[in-house]
């Protein structure tokens, strides 16, 4: 499943001529482009999803949200591990061969 996830700008910068922020999701910091909202300044929130910054937020909306991701598991499933979550799948599928 892949989501817009609300983030907190907590740097900006340019990278090969493109502005870039690095964005807190309730403790996952991931790079951001933001390309689509060239204004947006540290400590804003914004949605993001596939690593490009959407449209802006308010924090009570994004800690609502972020919080309610967190109760239901999700940001883990679109932040974790990508090679946590293979590791997983073939340990279940190791052991069903096994039975």
């Amino acid at each position: 499943m892949c989501l817009a996830v609300p983030g907190r700008v907590t740097e900006i910068g340019e990278r090969d001529g493109t502005r870039m922020a690095v964005m807190d999701f309730g403790g996952v910091v991931k790079d951001v482009c933001l390309e689509y909202l060239p204004d947006l300044a540290v400590g804003e929130y914004a949605i993001v999803h596939v690593g490009f910054a959407l449209q802006r937020l308010d924090e009570e909306s994004a800690r609502r949200t972020l919080a309610l991701f967190e109760e239901l598991g999700l940001l883990q499933e679109e932040f974790g591990d990508p090679w946590e979550a293979v590791g997983a799948v073939a340990v279940e599928e190791a052991e069903e061969a096994g039975r």
